[in-house]
């Protein structure tokens, strides 16, 4: 292939990309609108629930996170438990100060010690359950903050409705908050850039699968809320021991047995480490290595959001010409739209503002980790090498696979 063809395809087929990005980027747009317009759930419904909450280490924030959810305004009776796999864990001093902080809460730490599975998370949850008094469960990361309203709004979709299939697990939207390096001083690029992706790519990209899609069909890990009866429908959370995406399996399999999974009102937020570029490439491969393992098609489809970069990738191509310009300007404009309609006027997420300058750098980042995903099937989690088989942990690194069988004990102090 000559030296001109070969330009004149590639300006082709990313004049074309582009085109498409602006397409998605429309559809975005609409979706995100029909979010916004939904029917409303009632509050009133205010049934008694667990909050399970799995720990490892102490995260930036992890005490007013904690906090947060000792605050809220509910109607209802609820209880907070925490699940630790040793009591030297500093996490489970946190727990202990918020207990003597809050001593009017229903707070228990417990030990979960069994090793059930490569997801640590899972194993200590799939320990916490039997604990767990109340019908209703909700699981969330130790960094999960939550305004005051957060329960009401959570648990509303469980309102039942004549006629209608039963809700079974409930999850939310959230943003990232940006930190500095070991959670001090301004944020790191990298930082600054999972935010920005959060916001602007990834919740875009929700909306958009709930709206095309007719409904959500997994969930999100910021809140996974989920009835007893439709957590028996699918054998418990034992069976997500091997997966990295137990948020997106427990949602599918829930909307599998016949319930419904909605997205609430509520919006929470989530600290993001103060990662340096690596670090910062390292989790976004795992996070699209997972992602491309659990919705392969949907995955594929990926490559037509990114308009931006296939319209900076068309002015080169083309050599700055007018049209080129004129249609990076048009992509840009939409980028932009979408950006601040859901990063700010959902999200809440002001950070958007500041950091908009970085968008293109971001959107060329995932266009070519987007590719370089398909590279291998190798994440790196916790400081382990795995093998991704579909959507399974497959450890490649010694590690520690068993431990001792000791019943979960509960610590009250």
């Amino acid at each position: 292939m000559t030296g001109p063809m070969f330009a004149l395809i590639t300006a082709g087929v990313t004049t074309l990309l582009t085109v498409a990005g602006i397409g998605y980027y429309l559809v975005a747009l609409w979706s995100a609108r029909a979010f916004l317009r939904r029917p409303r759930f009632s509050a009133s419904f205010a049934p008694p629930v667990s909050i399970l909450k799995p720990l490892r280490g102490t995260d930036p924030g992890m005490a007013e996170s904690f906090g947060s959810h000792c605050l809220q305004e509910y109607d209802g009776e609820y209880e907070i438990l925490f699940g630790v796999s040793s009591f030297e864990d500093p996490a489970a001093a946190a727990v202990q100060r918020l207990q003597e902080e809050f001593p009017e809460r229903a707070i228990r730490l417990i030990l979960c010690p069994e090793v059930l599975g490569p997801n640590g998370k899972v194993s200590n949850l799939t320990q916490l359950q039997p604990h767990a008094r109340y019908d209703y469960l909700i699981i969330n990361d130790s960094d999960i903050r939550v305004g005051p309203r957060y329960l009401a709004q959570i648990l509303a979709p469980f309102t039942p409705m004549q006629d209608l299939k039963p809700t079974g697990l409930v999850t939310a939207l959230y943003r990232g908050r940006a930190h500095g390096p070991r959670g001090v001083g301004s944020p790191t690029l990298g930082s600054r850039l999972e935010a920005l992706g959060i916001a602007t790519e990834f919740a875009p990209g929700v909306l958009t699968a709930r709206r095309l899609e007719g409904g959500l069909h997994f969930g999100l890990g910021s809140t996974l809320a989920v009835s007893r009866a439709a957590l028996n429908a699918i054998g418990g959370l034992a069976p997500l021991v091997d997966y990295l995406a137990d948020d997106y399996q427990l949602g599918a399999r829930v909307h599998a047995a016949g319930f419904c999974v909605e997205l609430a009102e509520e919006v929470v937020e989530t600290s993001v480490p103060g990662w340096d570029l690596a670090s910062f490439f390292d989790h976004q491969l795992r996070w699209l290595r997972t992602m491309r393992e659990s919705r392969p098609g949907g995955y594929a489809g990926l490559m037509f959001s990114y308009g931006l970069a296939w319209g900076m990738l068309n002015l080169i191509a083309t050599a700055f010409s007018l049209p080129a310009i004129a249609l990076f300007s048009l992509v840009l404009l939409f980028r932009v739209c979408l950006a601040l309609g859901v990063g700010v006027g959902i999200l809440g997420d002001t950070q958007v503002v500041r950091n908009l300058w970085l968008l293109p750098l971001r959107d060329l980042i995932a266009l070519g980790l987007w590719a370089w995903s398909y590279a291998s099937d190798t994440v790196t989690w916790r400081g382990e090498s795995f093998s991704l088989k579909d959507g399974k942990l497959e450890r490649k690194s010694p590690g520690r696979t068993s431990a001792p069988t000791a019943p979960a004990r509960e610590h009250n102090s």
